[in-house]
């Protein structure tokens, strides 16, 4: 081969090696750097004058020096290192991921004199590789918790659960998780569940406030995560507080979460805090909110299983209070009819008492022949006009109310409504019973009837027994008497519930007011005209 050949060729390869994608190093066996391509300049940051002549451990990092022990014995060895994945220090401190390929370089005689490293940036592809691992691990995580959250029907423990699980994976030294809800008054009260923190603790700063922190939670806008939430703009300005309220939990990285229902109900929210700054990183952020949606649907399925049993203890109840009531009637007219059977004599006065039990029935029946209709949703309406005295007098003379007196007051001048006359008279004549039923004889009863504005109003105010703040609103319900009725007072609870479902039939709305002991008044109204 020609000795121009030979330059050729030696030319070929350094432009080769001078213009390859990967960084193409040689070195000495001590480890010194003799030569240097475009790549590894652009890799690792160094120019080729800066790098040439410095030990190889210039780009090496601290914690990875033996690394280069193994690759020179292994060279000394004659033998070749292929694809060894590693990490690497660039001019401006940045570790990179490379493949490395080290060859070892041979004098004319044989021997080992140097290495050649062919190294490849493969950052990029680790890091895809980690985030598809992270994705996985956050998948099973996720499922292995669902898993276990969703084979719990208690609020309580589903609640401690996800707190304790969500603390320990987002690495925050506590976490709290609070959740409102309603009990069986209508009143709304706060759960929480604590990790990581004692409730002595705990108590020492109360419960979160809707402020200005706290609200994109409470309001289930999105998640809030900050490296130091005492740098917030928001934060410190929850008057009396000027900060961070004395006795507070020392909160500097914070993480929340809402928790919101699959209908878009906030049903309440994870809060974790760390007193060093940067904690929380996006990975967590996904995490909790992951597991945040499992929460959700386990709650309602918590509470979907508190609704059935609850719904299953209310059929219980109305069997049995059913059963009670339909008995009493029939043990009465059983009672009544074994006398008269020998003494015809006896029958004619007991006809009354037979009479008043025979209504009774008919009242228990009408109204769960009512209530299957409205449950069914065929509660139907046939309106026509008629004046609001002749409504008033209507409803009079379908009431036994001897031992009351009523007094009515109704417009001089006779105001037409379009009403379902019947169902609109049941009504009227179910407050005037009820006032009746639950005021001393001798007591007097009001009603007065009139038009405000496009509404005509039906007040009924009796002085009777009263009811209490917390059952004013329950009253409407299914199935439900006020505890200090008397004892002689009948009834099964469902007159004032059908009464609120004809008035929402008439566009219309009732409620009571009341001081207790001292008697109510019912009120309701409804458009005098139907659009």
């Amino acid at each position: 081969m020609a000795i121009t050949d030979i330059d050729q060729r030696n030319s070929m390869l350094a432009a080769i090696i001078e213009f390859s994608e990967d960084a193409i190093i040689s070195k000495d066996l001590n480890g010194y750097i003799t030569s240097w391509n475009k790549s590894a300049e652009r890799m690792f940051g160094y120019t080729a004058e800066e790098a040439i002549g410095r030990n190889i451990e210039l780009i090496i990092p601290e914690d990875r020096k033996s690394e280069e022990k193994v690759i020179i014995s292994n060279l000394r060895e004659g033998r070749p290192i292929e694809h060894f994945k590693t990490i690497r220090l660039t001019k401006s401190g940045q570790l990179i991921h490379i493949s490395l390929t080290v060859s070892p370089i041979k004098n004319s005689l044989g021997v080992v004199t140097g290495a050649s490293k062919i190294a490849r940036d493969i950052t990029q592809q680790v890091l895809a590789e980690e985030l598809i691992s992270q994705h996985a691990t956050r998948l099973e995580l996720i499922n292995a918790f669902g898993r276990k959250i969703v084979s719990h029907l208690d609020v309580q423990t589903i609640l401690q659960t996800v707190t304790d699980a969500c603390t320990q994976l987002s690495g925050a030294v506590f976490g709290a998780f609070f959740y409102n809800k309603i009990d069986q008054k209508g009143e709304t009260y706060t759960l929480y569940t604590l990790s990581g923190a004692s409730k002595e603790a705990f108590d020492k700063f109360g419960m979160p406030r809707n402020t200005e922190v706290f609200k994109a939670t409470f309001l289930g806008n999105s998640p809030v995560r900050s490296d130091d939430i005492t740098k917030d703009p928001r934060y410190g300005k929850n008057y009396p507080h000027n900060g961070m309220p004395k006795g507070h939990l020392p909160v500097v990285s914070y993480l929340a979460v809402p928790v919101v229902s699959h209908t878009g109900a906030v049903i309440g929210g994870l809060f974790f805090g760390h007193p060093k700054a940067c904690v929380f990183k996006e990975e967590h952020e996904l995490l909790v909110t992951a597991i945040a949606s499992q929460a959700s649907i386990a709650l309602d399925n918590a509470k979907l299983y508190e609704d059935v049993n609850s719904l299953n203890r209310k059929k219980d109840e109305f069997i049995g209070f059913i059963s009670h009531e339909l008995k009493t009637p029939l043990t009465t007219l059983k009672g009544y009819l074994e006398i008269s059977r020998d003494n015809l004599e006896v029958l004619a006065q007991v006809q009354p008492k037979l009479n008043k039990q025979v209504r009774r029935l008919e009242e228990i029946i009408s109204d769960l022949l009512d209530i299957s209709k409205i449950e069914a949703g065929k509660l139907d309406f046939s309106f026509s006009r008629i004046g609001l005295c002749a409504l008033v007098k209507k409803s009079l003379d379908a009431l036994n109310h001897a031992d009351h007196e009523i007094e009515f007051e109704t417009p001089a001048t006779e105001i037409a409504v379009n009403v379902d006359v019947q169902k609109m008279t049941q009504v009227f004549v179910n407050l005037l019973s009820n006032a009746i039923k639950y005021s001393s004889p001798g007591t007097k009863i009001t009603l007065t009837a009139g038009q405000f504005g496009s509404e005509a109003r039906f007040t009924i105010t009796d002085q009777g027994i009263g009811i209490l703040p917390e059952d004013i609103e329950r009253i409407f319900s299914q199935f439900y008497r006020v505890n200090e009725s008397k004892d002689n007072v009948q009834g099964i609870g469902l007159g004032l519930y059908i009464s609120r479902q004809i008035v929402d039939g008439h566009l219309g709305r009732i409620w009571a007011e009341s001081e207790h002991g001292k008697g109510s008044t019912f009120y309701v109204s409804f458009p005098v005209e139907r659009s």
